[in-house]
């Protein structure tokens, strides 16, 4: 498996039309989670990011949000900010145009936001201009960290080291609210929100005008 941690600046420049950092005055991170949400994973994020008054950005994908509604309104109520994620979690660059937008149509349905992240981070040229055409179109989220709690062959505490490692100001950091991230997130996030917020970081929920 091969994915790169932290990602370089040029390749915002070389995929440009896409956020893949924030850059701050302020001590400021950017938590997203994806995959969400999950009726035990997801609150445990929640907890967490209320011990330190944190906001976050969940990409939900819609087939678990009409499965999590009670979830997902935790999420909204408790101020944090929302994104599209597709309705199946689909592969942008195995998917033909036609059906990937039909796809991230119907999950805003049901996730009024129009943050965009695509899953795996694969969107094609063509389907990138599509959601940018639309009469309300979306913003692309990257990532500039990504926490690699995915890996099942990395340990919790490497993937917590490689979050500390890579995170600064205006970082915009991918955990995963999901059964397959679940054991190296729940022990990498609690110790992620300690350190930062010890050392006078904001963790702030990104919007369309962020």
């Amino acid at each position: 498996m091969f994915y790169i941690s932290k990602m370089p600046k040029w390749v915002g420049k070389l995929f440009p039309g896409s956020i893949w950092e924030l850059p701050q005055e302020k001590k400021t991170i950017f938590l997203t989670f994806d995959d969400g949400p999950h009726p035990l994973i997801t609150p445990f994020v929640l907890d967490e990011l209320r011990r330190y008054n944190a906001e976050a950005t969940f990409f939900c994908i819609g087939k678990n949000v009409v499965e999590n509604p009670i979830v997902f309104n935790r999420i909204i109520k408790e101020g944090h900010a929302i994104g599209n994620h597709t309705y199946n979690h689909l592969d942008g660059w195995k998917t033909d145009k036609t059906t990937y937008l039909q796809n991230i149509l119907k999950a805003k349905k049901y996730i009024n936001s129009n943050l965009f992240r695509p899953p795996y981070g694969r969107i094609t040229r063509i389907q990138k201009n599509d959601l940018k055409m639309l009469n309300e179109p979306f913003k692309i989220v990257m990532w500039s960290v990504l926490s690699c709690d995915f890996d099942k062959n990395i340990s919790p505490e490497q993937c917590c080291k490689m979050v500390l490692k890579n995170t600064n100001n205006g970082s915009l950091i991918v955990f995963h609210d999901s059964e397959k991230a679940n054991e190296r997130m729940r022990y990498a996030l609690p110790i992620v929100l300690k350190y930062f917020s010890e050392r006078g970081y904001l963790f702030k929920k990104i919007s369309l005008e962020t």
